[in-house]
């Protein structure tokens, strides 16, 4: 086939772009997107901070030569606590030679806007980097996300250079930690840790909400959600695989359901290994596994859960992932939000 006449000029620009890149710094454009094999973006500013744990005030631009992981999360989301031992290692092992580490806690809930709250779990759960609280989502918006959690790897002259949504990747992301530390310093002579964090099992039951607002799917009871309002909901024979059937007196809140009568129900026929809630309040929980005391969670004493603040809680652990029934009897003052699974 015969060459183009002009087929060399897309070529000759890219080279001139790349060789201004080279001598005056990646700062000389805003994005470089060449065949999906380089992509620089300007990393957005850390703005409409409510408070700052375990650090001042930080800013990407105050931040210049150093290497920077945004990790946006929530302390209630499971998938988020089971990237905590990645981060933590990475924070040990790489904060002395050039990486901050920023944890962005969006709140899913508005429990989660609460300092107390999230200052709890930080300190239990032994996070030493920074923990910046975006309860109005500015940080969130500023770099366009809608996922918890997400990392963004931010290289030592501002740009993003590394990108990804969810759990996993933790190989991939710790190498490229190392390579922006190198561009950063060629001198230093580094280490992967060696870390072995919780991984899920075969997961066919998906996040189940009880807020109205937040909902994917209707309850199993003919009387479903009914927002603001307090329901009455009756005994229902369960028919229904992945959906929730509540007994009681609920009041159908926007984020939760929560208990009015003195005591009530929440049935659930799932597939998976482990079953997390997220709830609070102060409560005292009966959990049954096929109409049994058994598999029980980290959170489960003889079969009881106490509900004390606001936060996930373990609830059920089996061998392998299979099909149940799990029953939860409640008592007392509780605020159910979701399941999650694992």
């Amino acid at each position: 086939m015969k060459k183009n006449a002009t087929s060399w000029l897309p070529s000759a620009i890219i080279l001139v772009l790349l060789a201004l890149v080279f001598v005056y710094g990646p700062g000389l454009v805003k994005e470089v997107n060449i065949g999906g094999v380089l992509s620089m973006q300007k990393a957005p500013e850390i703005e409409g901070i409510a408070n700052w744990i375990n650090s001042e005030p930080l800013k990407i631009s105050e931040l210049q030569g150093k290497v920077v992981l945004i990790d946006f999360w929530t302390y209630s989301c499971i998938n988020c606590i089971r990237t905590l031992p990645y981060i933590k290692a990475w924070h040990e092992a790489y904060a002395g030679k050039g990486l901050v580490i920023i944890g962005v806690h969006t709140p899913e809930f508005e429990f989660e806007k609460n300092y107390d709250n999230v200052k709890s779990f930080v300190d239990k759960n032994g996070i030493k980097y920074p923990v910046a609280m975006d309860n109005n989502y500015v940080t969130w918006k500023n770099y366009k996300n809608n996922y918890w959690p997400r990392k963004y790897l931010v290289d030592a002259n501002g740009f993003i250079r590394y990108d990804h949504i969810g759990e996993g990747g933790y190989d991939e992301m710790e190498k490229m930690i190392q390579k922006l530390l190198k561009e950063a310093n060629s001198s230093l002579r580094l280490a992967t840790t060696n870390v072995s964090g919780v991984q899920p099992g075969f997961v066919q039951t998906p996040e189940i909400y009880f807020g109205y607002a937040f909902a994917r799917q209707n309850l199993g009871n003919a009387e479903g959600f009914q927002p603001e309002k307090t329901v009455d909901y009756k005994s229902a024979e369960i028919t229904q695989n992945n959906i929730a059937y509540l007994e009681g007196l609920w009041k159908n809140n926007r984020d939760n359901s929560q208990l009015v009568s003195q005591s009530g129900k929440i049935s659930l026929v799932y597939t998976a290994k482990s079953v997390n809630i997220v709830a609070g309040g102060n409560a005292t929980l009966k959990i049954l596994v096929d109409g049994k005391t058994k598999d029980a969670g980290d959170d489960v004493a003889d079969g009881t859960v106490k509900i004390s603040g606001f936060r996930l809680y373990n609830i059920v652990n089996s061998d392998a992932s299979n099909r149940h029934l799990v029953e939860i009897g409640a008592t007392g003052d509780f605020m159910l939000y979701t399941f999650t699974f694992g």
